[in-house]
């Protein structure tokens, strides 16, 4: 699928919510059927790492697999679908302006730090500890729960040989992504604490929510 830019119709002065997550930290919303989630990045380049569950059954979640067959592309911009392992349509990208969400990557953890990067890097923050906390704190998922995760406005670009790169990422201040939610969704995020690659530019940065009905 190739990126297609939109611009959003939606007007600031009609949403029902706006809430900022700081940088680097963890954040829950739910969204009713109908209504439209806008991810925006205030600063530029900030990776929002995204996880996806039916609200009234969260064992319904987000299936990157089932997403990138059935568009054949790997990335996601508007017009695509989220689907669930169930089967059933969870989301639809209706608005982009950045055209590059990584759903390949996964989400940075104590793990991850320690192969990529050092092992003095163990326990910096991740979004796994992110995760983590927003599930202490909601109750309503629990650690086995945190599937794979897209991450929106990071840059992951797929080698010739298969590879993943990470490199700088391509958003910019106040670029944004909109999906519309096809059945009532809960949303867990984490605006991405990594610092140990080029993805955010080494900065986090804040994000920010906005609904409308």
């Amino acid at each position: 699928m190739q990126n297609n830019l939109t611009e959003s119709s939606k007007h600031l002065a009609e949403a029902v919510y706006r809430e900022t997550v700081p940088a680097g930290e963890p954040a829950v919303k739910e969204l009713k059927a109908g209504q439209t989630l806008r991810i925006l990045d205030l600063e530029g380049n900030q990776a929002i790492d995204t996880l996806f569950f039916n609200l009234n059954d969260p064992a319904e979640r987000f299936d990157p697999q089932r997403t990138l067959r059935i568009q054949k592309g790997l990335y996601i911009t508007t017009g695509t679908v989220l689907w669930s392992n169930r089967g059933n349509a969870m989301l639809t990208v209706v608005a982009d302006t950045c055209g590059r969400h990584d759903t390949l990557g996964g989400a940075c953890a104590q793990e991850s730090n320690t192969v990529r990067y050092a092992l003095g890097k163990r326990y910096m923050h991740s979004c796994r500890d992110n995760f983590l906390r927003a599930c202490a704190h909601d109750g309503r998922i629990g650690k086995r729960d945190i599937g794979a995760n897209i991450n929106f406005f990071m840059n992951v670009p797929v080698t010739p040989e298969g590879g993943l790169t990470f490199e700088d990422g391509i958003s910019a201040p106040q670029k944004y992504v909109e999906l519309r939610a096809e059945m009532d969704v809960l949303v867990f995020i984490s605006n991405c604490p990594q610092l140990n690659n080029p993805c955010n530019a080494y900065n986090p940065t804040p994000a920010e929510l906005i609904v409308w009905d």
